[in-house]
């Protein structure tokens, strides 16, 4: 009987044993089983007790740094990080508003209920971890459904400690799937310790305070001004509920840039809030039909005058911050710059001199044509010129994405004039207020000229002035990196580099003749006939030196021939272009592609500084707040070209002014320019219907690049001397280096450029007759630089 089976009990019995049965015992493979299994629960107990320590205490360096105790009862404040010149003069501060936080009782308590029934409902019941939410993200999370289950506790512990980067971060933290573990680990131990030293309504100011927002709003003060333009208090539920949706994701749920998206999200708000007994189901369907209305205004974090460097410093360091781990707006970081200020204002007030001066002669010369200086090739006026120009302005998008299918609103709206400040020229603080409409801005923005200028050290690449346009204020495109324009004969120089480097000599003959260049282009024979300036051939055998010197096309495009075209874009890439080039036979014209102030001057350095290219830099070093040097960036080296190819190449641009013709012999007008034997190389540049006007100068000690143009490519003058690169540009940097031999406390001097480091094997001084101050400067544009290509028995096209 002990061996039958027992039948089931009944539901509501116990089994009962048969009497006179002995109870059975456990084998031993069951109590191996059993010990195992106890084994197995202390094991984990004991884990489950002490990793948290292990993660507290970073054992062995593998977790990473935890908040202190000091930390936890007094959060590091944020403090501005502060940018410097290479003189000492502090030029701006870096912060975010909210280091100074917005008490709760002015925040609206829409945007406390929005969060509360969004992120964490359970947020009044639990001591900064919600087991239930918990237990619910790991369910779903093994059926592929992936839920937020992080309290509001253990997000701001996340963004107050940053405890996924820096210094948070130990070495099991590189482990895929560890990594997020341990973090989380350190999340749940910080909310928790949060919990313990801060009520609930602190944890909601911090929080409130430090999240973002998108569009780069950080805090909640900041967020509302940027989309609302508004105060924390005066949020409706509407403008809560988007603010509050954007924390899921800045970035995907902007409404700004993706409002539909955003609104899906705020309506998902909405429905919680519902839920949550915040608003009847009446006015969440009623809420949710309303569109999202920003009033949009980006907020800066920026003190300090407004300049075109400050957005190329601002990029560096935040690359760099997030490479290491720190916040540029919150670590109170030094930053060290190369920029000197002396330099920079020594530069921008001689770019505002001249754009003055010459605002007044463009103006006058289209006032009396009597029309608007957007014109074509034939110099006729471009209908439609302003329309076209809006509708490609993030104005004029917003307007008819708002007035969308109403063309009379929009119409209207495009030419409704209203009070607005603008840039003038003929006020010292450089604006004024006048009634226009959006149509009568853009125009009367487009008939300004605008310039950029970069000074350089070439011996070790440091930027020491930046001036990127005309007023910051009102025109915020960079014309010194940003902008890319055609450098017309300015490029000439890598043409006679390419031919110097490959065994010329400066005193190489070509003769000054029409020529016809025969080349194939996509499997078609092609012919090229460049024109000289003045569409006249002297006939002259001239010296590759003389020829550079007068800009002489025809000698150029025959060297260019003789060389290569490929080879010119290799070298020009070679000394520090980076800009892609056409292996065209136009190369040496400047036709072949568009380069900026920032390569040019870059490339020109290469020249002076013995053929080593220096890679620009604008920050020497970066401290922390306590003055401790956290990083240093020193000079980048690399070698180019050769040493006598480079000496060559100086001298070459010295003939701008030495040799009879040079197109650089404006400069003798600036008198201060020539005590102690002073020496000055350059070379001009204009490009067709003189729409660019260039100018390269290179001292002892600086190389410096000038452009001048309009904002669009049709707006010039039209067949005029007083578009060239020479009157344009060349004024710029004449009265820029007068300024700056005269500043004693800069320690330039003039004097001649360095003898050679070496014997120089090629013969290079080529005999003249001739006083050079007394000659008049060359003609130097590619007016007449505009290539005229045929197909065989095919009619001419005119290509610039």
């Amino acid at each position: 009987m002990a061996d039958e089976t027992i039948p089931p009990a009944a539901p509501d019995s116990l089994p009962t044993r048969p009497s006179g049965a002995s109870r059975k015992r456990p084998g031993r493979g069951t109590r191996r089983l059993v010990r195992i299994a106890w084994a197995i629960f202390f094991i984990s107990a004991g884990f489950f007790l002490v990793y948290p320590l292990l993660v507290r205490s970073n054992f062995l360096f593998l977790f990473g740094k935890s908040p202190s105790l000091e930390e936890l009862e007094n959060p590091k404040v944020e403090q501005a990080s502060e940018v410097f010149t290479s003189d000492g003069v502090l030029i701006g501060r870096y912060f975010r508003e909210n280091r100074s936080p917005v008490p709760l009782n002015q925040i609206s308590p829409w945007l406390v209920k929005a969060l509360i029934a969004t992120e964490d409902a359970r947020y009044y019941q639990h001591s900064g971890i919600d087991a239930p939410s918990l237990v619910s993200t790991f369910y779903y999370g093994l059926r592929g459904d992936k839920r937020g289950g992080s309290t509001i506790s253990q997000q701001l512990a996340k963004n107050l400690y940053k405890t996924r980067r820096g210094e948070s971060q130990g070495g099991l933290s590189h482990i895929p799937g560890v990594g997020t573990v341990v973090a989380k680990t350190k999340e749940w131990i910080t909310a928790v310790e949060l919990e313990r030293r801060y009520t609930k309504e602190e944890i909601l100011r911090m929080y409130l305070n430090t999240v973002e927002y998108g569009s780069n709003a950080f805090g909640i003060k900041v967020a509302a001004k940027t989309f609302f333009s508004t105060t924390p208090d005066s949020l409706t539920p509407v403008q809560a509920a988007t603010l509050i949706g954007v924390l899921n994701n800045p970035t995907a749920f902007n409404p700004r840039f993706h409002p539909a998206a955003s609104r899906h999200r705020r309506n998902v708000v909405l429905q919680r809030m519902g839920q949550a007994g915040d608003l009847k189901p009446a006015e969440v369907k009623a809420l949710q039909a309303e569109p999202i209305v920003l009033d949009y205004q980006i907020e800066k974090h920026v003190d300090g005058p407004d300049t075109y460097f400050r957005g190329a410093i601002s990029q560096a360091v935040n690359h760099w911050c997030e490479a290491h781990g720190y916040d540029m707006y919150r670590d109170g970081l030094r930053i060290y710059t190369t920029i000197d200020s002396r330099m920079q204002d020594h530069a921008e007030q001689a770019v505002h001199q001249r754009m003055k001066m010459l605002q007044q002669q463009f103006d006058n010369f289209w006032r009396n044509k009597g029309q608007n200086p957007w014109v074509d090739e034939e110099g006729h006026e471009i209908p439609d010129f302003i329309e076209t120009q809006m509708r490609r302005t993030q104005s004029y998008k917003a307007l008819a994405a708002r007035y969308h299918g109403q063309p009379a609103r929009l119409d209207s709206a495009l030419h409704a004039k209203r009070p607005m400040k603008v840039f003038t020229w003929k006020k010292t603080d450089g604006d004024t207020t006048l009634v226009l409409s959006p149509l009568d801005s853009l125009a009367y923005y487009k008939h300004f000229l605008q310039a950029g200028m970069m000074t350089m050290d070439p011996f070790t690449g440091s930027i020491k002035a930046w001036v990127g346009g005309l007023d910051y204020r009102f025109f915020q495109y960079d014309h010194v990196k940003q902008g890319k324009r055609q450098a017309g004969s300015t490029f000439k120089p890598f043409v006679y580099l390419t031919a110097l480097d490959n065994g010329y000599s400066p005193c190489d003959r070509i003769r000054d003749q029409r020529v016809t260049i025969k080349y194939i282009e996509n499997g078609k024979p092609m012919e090229w006939q460049p024109d000289n300036v003045t569409r006249e051939y002297t006939g002259i055998n001239m010296t590759l030196r003389s020829a550079m010197a007068r800009s002489v096309n025809s000698v150029t495009a025959q060297l260019t021939e003789k060389v290569g075209w490929g080879k010119v874009a290799d070298y020009a890439h070679k000394v520090g272009i980076t800009s892609p080039l056409l292996p065209v036979p136009s190369i040496g014209l400047g036709s072949a592609g568009d380069v900026s102030v920032y390569e040019m001057v870059d490339a020109y350095a290469t020249f002076l500084n013995n053929g080593f290219r220096s890679e620009p830099r604008i920050i020497t070093r970066i401290e922390d707040r306590n003055g401790n040097v956290i990083q240093q960036f020193d000079p980048v080296q690399k070698r180019a070209i050769s040493p006598e190819t480079a000496w060559l190449m100086t001298y070459m641009l010295r003939g701008g002014m030495e040799e009879p013709g040079g197109t650089s012999q404006g400069l003798w007008d600036f008198q201060d320019l020539w005590r102690k034997d002073n020496q000055i190389g350059g070379k001009t540049g204009t490009t067709s219907n003189y729409s660019d006007g260039w100018y390269m100068g290179l001292t002892k000690d600086l190389v410096s690049g000038v452009w001048v143009g309009g904002e669009d490519r049709s707006i010039h003058f039209f067949r005029s001397q007083q578009g060239e690169g020479g009157r344009m540009a060349l004024p710029i940097f004449g009265r820029y280096m007068e300024t700056i031999y005269k500043d004693k406390s800069l320690n330039y001097d003039y004097g001649p450029f360095p003898k050679p480091p070496s014997k120089i094997n090629r013969k290079y001084v080529c005999y003249t007759e001739y006083e050079p101050r007394h000659r008049e400067s060359a003609k130097d544009t590619v007016a007449a630089d505009n290539l005229l290509e045929q197909l065989n028995g095919g009619g001419k096209d005119s290509v610039r």
